[in-house]
């Protein structure tokens, strides 16, 4: 074919794609395009294919062909955002079904809660820990739009020390070997050969327990399991491959050293205190609380569902919950929205929201945590968090003024996720 045919044809392809892009007009009542700005009202939302075309005062006629989403007096915001679910997992199940349970298992619940999760308005999770593959291949599911489900950040298997939280624990000495997925460390050098496994393998972020956990079989508090020069390797390595990394901590000297090495978000942090805390705001650390995953242990407590050893743990911590955002918003450490849903059932993530609000911020500063600030933490507020041209298309309406009264967002009526509107 001549240039000039080649160029011909090229031109016929864009025009031919451009004609077929779907365009979709949402009316709303009222809407919420940034959790830092007042709501204005009645509005036009056009979305072209998976991204945010234009915003508009009133209703703006629609074009022909256009499919059209009256959503009447609704709020309409933008997608929700949580850092830190486990899709692959339901709570209270035995820990030694990991014994049992193929990973290809995982994939199969998480296709469930995946769902589950979209349907509350969460368009984006990040999921803060499972088997090797099983999130990962719910990413490229959800991402294709073979499973219904949000965006999902992955970070396959944790990173921990020899015998702690997120080691394969509570078995014997063989059955841990063969539980074994290769992700513990001991030493600087070990430490980041595990980041550029996990990078090699595919994860999005590095996750790490920092600390002692309060659902492992390990009996050894809640204070820092990694040393400092192990900690600053698995950051300095993860950042070198354009990676961040999320700690699960607990106690207040493990956050402190995690977040002195650089860790990018601290999640739980229930024991945070005003030392760890300004060592968090020096180096931008974000605080991701995880409340309703108490809520959740709290409801299971004394049933038979726990074991001695994590029932003394849950004692040992339930009195600091919460605790810690108000001294984070004290400091000026940013708090980004978390749940750690798996610990409870899927679906109820918006129930943090409230949590949030009894233990110190607003209800705007609440939704901007599941919003904005969660974006930021994700660096992708270029991407997600709010409504403007240009931006995914991660759109939820509620009945109710979220900015006044952040429960209306346990009920969600109408969720698109990448300009596809949940079943």
């Amino acid at each position: 074919m001549r240039k000039s045919g080649m160029v011909a044809a090229a031109t016929l392809a864009l025009l031919g794609t451009a004609a077929h892009a779907k365009t979709t007009v949402i009316y709303a009542g009222r809407v919420i395009t940034d959790a830092a700005r007042p709501a204005q009202g009645p509005s036009t939302v056009i979305v072209t294919d998976d991204r945010i075309a234009s915003i508009s005062d009133g209703r703006t006629p629609a074009p022909a062909g256009a499919e059209i989403v009256d959503l009447g007096d609704k709020t309409l915001l933008p997608g929700l955002i949580d850092l830190h679910v486990h899709l692959t997992g339901d709570p209270g199940g035995d820990y030694r079904s990991e014994a049992v349970d193929p990973d290809e298992w995982g994939v199969v619940v998480g296709a469930k809660n995946a769902a589950i999760t979209l349907r509350a308005g969460f368009t984006t999770v990040r999921e803060a820990g499972s088997a090797q593959y099983t999130a990962f291949s719910l990413r490229r599911g959800t991402a294709a739009g073979f499973i219904e489900g949000p965006r999902i950040v992955a970070a396959g298997p944790a990173l921990a020390i020899v015998g702690g939280h997120g080691d394969v624990t509570g078995f014997r000495e063989d059955v841990h070997d063969v539980l074994d997925q290769g992700y513990t460390c001991t030493g600087p050098v070990e430490c980041a050969e595990k980041v550029r496994k996990a990078s090699r393998a595919g994860a999005d972020i590095i996750k790490i327990t920092a600390t002692g956990g309060v659902l492992s079989q390990q009996g050894r508090g809640l204070e820092g399991h990694f040393s400092k020069a192990e900690l600053q390797s698995i950051a300095d390595t993860a950042h070198s491959l354009g990676l961040k990394v999320m700690a699960h901590a607990h106690g207040a000297r493990g956050i402190e050293d995690a977040a002195a090495a650089g860790i990018d978000t601290i999640d739980h942090g229930t024991f945070a205190d005003d030392a760890a805390l300004r060592v968090m705001k020096a180096k931008g650390s974000y605080l991701v609380p995880t409340l309703m995953a108490f809520e959740g242990v709290r409801e299971r407590l004394g049933k038979g569902i726990y074991t001695p050893t994590v029932e003394t743990k849950v004692r040992m911590t339930m009195g600091e919950v919460g605790k810690a955002v108000g001294r984070a918003k004290a400091l000026g450490v940013p708090v980004a929205f978390g749940t750690d849903a798996g610990v409870f059932e899927h679906g109820r993530n918006a129930g943090e929201f409230a949590l949030l609000v009894r233990n110190g911020l607003t209800p705007r500063e609440a939704l901007a945590a599941a919003t904005t600030v969660a974006a930021s933490a994700l660096s992708m507020e270029n991407e997600i968090g709010r409504i403007a041209p240009g931006l995914s298309a991660d759109l939820i309406a509620v009945s109710g003024d979220p900015l006044s009264d952040v429960t209306v967002l346990e009920k969600v009526d109408w969720v698109m996720a990448r300009g596809r509107i949940a079943d």
